[in-house]
């Protein structure tokens, strides 16, 4: 299941925060979407006719056959907004898997600081429990989880908790250190060698800059408005350090080259 549609089914579809769905889809009989990593996305097409593009939407988690599927998404729009509204038992055409991921191997027996801001946190579950796995397996290695809501609506909390410590920060100061993620990391001081981040633009810039001051490498996921999902139309593209070998610009694509990349790589 690579870059082409797929129809999966839909098993659970519900509200677990004011706007917030997890969905999980199932693979036909016979089929499997074949290896994940934390991090990919994949496109969730509208039956609506008028809405042509597929809606990019993080992996929250995935099972090891590569049969199940959890996509958990903010109410955003229309596109989303017909989402939520998908009944157990209906057919949903998914194009992927997309994108690179996060890369375990540079992180396993690492502490490993994931940090994630309202709807980015949901890829970072994934490579939580993933990680947690690995570091059993290994005997060595820490994740501390950072995560970063408006308002105490502390959805996927729990279940972060069940793979790595964690460290809440809320805007309004209604649970946990009342601020954003960088202000619950200078407060609490939490022991990490590296990074990894998935959150609005803000946050990013902010954990780009603790990576640097800090002298950690950092990868992050950066959330950008998609076209085609696959690296056609141009419509995602970040600046980046260095020229593309391919185009000799100081640009790549989000939705092929990353989503997750080298903070040091990218111009933010």
């Amino acid at each position: 299941m690579s870059k082409k549609k797929t129809c999966m089914t839909v098993i659970e579809n519900r509200a677990i925060a004011e706007g917030i769905y997890s969905m999980v889809l199932v693979c036909p009989e016979g089929e499997s979407f074949g290896a994940v990593r934390p991090g990919q996305f994949v496109g969730v097409c509208c039956r609506d006719g008028s809405r042509i593009l597929p809606r990019p939407i993080s992996i929250c988690d995935f099972d090891a056959e590569g049969k199940l599927l959890r996509l958990v998404y903010r109410c955003a729009g229309k596109g989303t907004a017909e989402f939520a509204g998908w009944e157990a038992g209906s057919e949903a055409q998914i194009l992927g898997i997309l994108g690179n991921g996060y890369d375990l191997s540079a992180l396993v027996g690492k502490k490993v600081l994931l940090i994630g801001g309202g709807i980015g946190a949901p890829p970072l579950l994934g490579l939580a429990k993933s990680l947690k796995q690995a570091d059993e397996a290994a005997g060595a290695g820490k994740v501390t989880a950072v995560l970063g809501y408006r308002t105490n609506d502390l959805f996927l909390a729990e279940e972060f908790r069940r793979a790595a410590e964690v460290i809440i920060a809320t805007d309004d100061g209604s649970a946990g250190v009342h601020g954003n993620v960088i202000d619950a990391i200078r407060e609490l001081s939490p022991e990490f060698d590296v990074i990894c981040a998935c959150g609005p633009m803000p946050m990013l810039r902010g954990v780009k800059a603790l990576a640097e001051e800090k002298g950690v490498k950092a990868w992050i996921s950066l959330e950008e408005r998609m076209a085609c999902g696959v690296g056609v139309c141009l419509g995602c593209v970040t600046k980046t350090a260095h020229k593309d070998e391919h185009s000799n610009v100081n640009n790549t694509r989000i939705c092929t080259e990353g989503p997750v990349f080298d903070a040091e790589e990218v111009l933010l």
